[in-house]
């Protein structure tokens, strides 16, 4: 029998039995990415929900700054509606006002056409039979005199009414003037009202959408934690896992081996072995397969495995072809290869190129060992 050393055995390396499925150090390496990469996300997530609180407090105090304008705005036209009203009231009295001085007006004018008509156009007037009338030149006077004072008191109300009516038409024109000024700002804190109001109900509706983006993340977050500690969980029992295999891997090492000539191989263990190698080794190099079949026979020689090719390869949890239904589809249909029969014929013969190698895996980094094609043994 050939035997090759193993070069170095590192206390993290980890036997594994099928070139493409994982063993326990490839689950505990993939189990530290995933670890990580869930770490990263959480990561990620934390600072999006981060981002998101401090937009959603931007966001609250914008909104309070909008609802307190909002108060403003609104009390500002209550104020200028209080005003309206009061100058409505004040431009209805002054129009009350206008129109008692008009009609005091003309009745002031009516008086004094009456007098006046009373005066000069009746022939027999009281003003003329008044003058006639006297006594004497004096008293002629007398009377002509209180006639012109009663014209001028006349003239001099109806100039007062009419300076009064003046007065009362420019103070309703500038009330109306103001009522118009005082639309024109109700119109415009109306505008501005509903505008305000469009921003609240704006950064309401963001300030929502940012707590159902929130809740989101938070969720998220929590899942991510929660797959994390899975993984720790995980990595605490591959771990085990493996530090049991290093275990196994070592007594058997250090066990009794027979030697090649007391095996007795029973009928189909060819066929078995070579469909096995197809599995495991078909797109590999002749070396490649005839170590594969080597690891299979050497299992066979150690006194901590079976005994037999079927009950070597057939050990639960070791080759993972026999596990998954792959050997069983090859061997249905014979999918072993000239090359494999003849690897499988040199492995049962005894010839090894692996020496007492009783793994194999495809390389990982601080694994050393045999390195045949595309696998390591060890």
């Amino acid at each position: 029998m050939v035997t090759v050393m193993l070069t170095e055995w590192l206390p993290s390396s980890l036997p594994t039995y099928a070139a493409k499925d994982k063993t326990t150090q490839q689950e505990i390496d993939q189990t530290k990415k995933d670890k990580d990469k869930l770490e990263n996300k959480l990561d990620k997530t934390e600072e999006e929900l981060d981002y998101l609180k401090d937009e959603k407090k931007s966001l609250t105090k914008e909104l309070n700054e909008l609802n307190k304008q909002l108060t403003e705005v609104g009390e500002h036209l209550e104020d200028l509606e209080k005003q309206i009203k009061e100058k409505e009231q004040q431009i209805a009295e002054t129009q009350i006002a206008l129109d008692e001085a008009k009609e005091i007006e003309k009745w002031q004018h009516k008086c004094m056409v009456i007098r006046v008509r009373e005066m000069y156009e009746r022939n027999d007037t009281s003003y003329l039979n008044a003058l006639l009338n006297v006594g004497s030149f004096s008293d002629m006077l007398n009377v002509a005199d209180r006639f012109a004072k009663i014209a001028d008191y006349d003239k001099q109300k109806l100039e007062e009414f009419n300076e009064n009516r003046i007065l009362i038409e420019e103070t309703e024109a500038k009330l109306q003037a103001e009522k118009v000024e005082l639309d024109n700002l109700q119109v415009e804190a109306e505008a501005e009202k509903n505008k305000v109001a469009g921003l609240i109900s704006q950064t309401s509706k963001t300030i929502d959408q940012y707590a159902d983006d929130i809740k989101e993340a938070e969720k998220k977050a929590e899942e991510y934690e929660a797959q994390i500690k899975k993984k720790e969980e995980d990595l605490e029992y591959l771990k085990k896992k493996l530090e049991e295999e290093k275990r196994l891997s070592l007594e058997a090492l250090q066990s009794t081996w027979r030697d090649i000539s007391e095996i007795k191989f029973a009928e189909g263990d060819r066929y078995l072995l070579a469909n096995l190698i197809y599995c495991e080794a078909g797109g590999e190099p002749y070396e490649g397969q005839v170590a594969v079949g080597a690891v299979v026979i050497n299992r066979v020689l150690s006194s901590r495995y079976p005994d037999t090719v079927v009950g070597v390869i057939y050990q639960k949890s070791q080759f993972s072809p026999a596990g998954s239904g792959r050997l069983e589809l090859a061997l249905a249909q014979n999918k072993a290869t000239k090359s494999c029969y003849k690897a499988a014929d040199e492995a049962m013969a005894g010839v090894t190129n692996v020496g007492n190698c009783l793994y194999f895996r495809t390389p990982i980094p601080g694994l050393t060992g045999l390195n045949i094609g595309g696998h390591v043994f060890y």
